[in-house]
């Protein structure tokens, strides 16, 4: 058995509204065992026979639609994936403010001519490194809620779904996805 989070993409921060109940419930539905929520921003962990990232996202996706009528991007990763993204991270020892740095998760990895062309709007003061199927971020001079380096912005440039998530959120999916 393995553990695995899922994230999905835009739940309870815009017009997208789940409750946390049923999206555990859901997951449970799916066979998944030991589901528990994070935060109420579509964060769930769970327990289930090692299976590739994109199939456990598709039945969680589809389950959504299916039984709620929610068409929303879902992303997973291992637990092993998550430490290995915590322990890569750039950023993390240049910042306390754990709003500041953040990880934006891609459904897949970009092209490199895609990569090479992503550039941070004018006027923003962001760092970046892409590796792999992450974005690692830092916003030394504020958080993520002004910037227009958003899951939006991201997705048109390199042609993948996106969803970001703080530091700290990134640390507790670790902690709770840990063997």
């Amino acid at each position: 058995m393995a553990r695995y989070a899922a994230l999905l993409r835009g739940v309870n921060v815009g017009t997208t509204r789940l409750a946390m109940t049923d999206l555990r419930r859901l997951v449970e539905d799916l066979g998944h065992e030991n589901v528990k929520t994070y935060l109420q921003s579509g964060n769930v962990v769970f327990t289930s026979p090692p299976t590739k990232d994109e199939i456990l996202a598709e039945g969680i996706a589809r389950k959504l639609t299916d039984e709620l009528g929610l068409r929303v991007p879902v992303l997973v990763r291992g637990g092993g994936e998550l430490a290995a993204i915590a322990d890569a991270s750039p950023y993390a020892g240049k910042q306390d403010d754990q709003t500041r740095v953040l990880v934006a998760f891609l459904s897949a990895k970009p092209t490199a001519a895609r990569v090479k062309d992503l550039a941070v709007p004018p006027g923003e003061n962001i760092e970046y490194e892409v590796i792999g199927r992450e974005i690692h971020l830092h916003f030394p001079d504020g958080g993520y809620g002004r910037t227009k380096f958003t899951n939006a912005y991201l997705e048109k440039k390199l042609g993948v779904v996106a969803t970001t998530r703080n530091w700290k959120s990134v640390l507790a999916l670790r902690d709770l996805t840990a063997a």
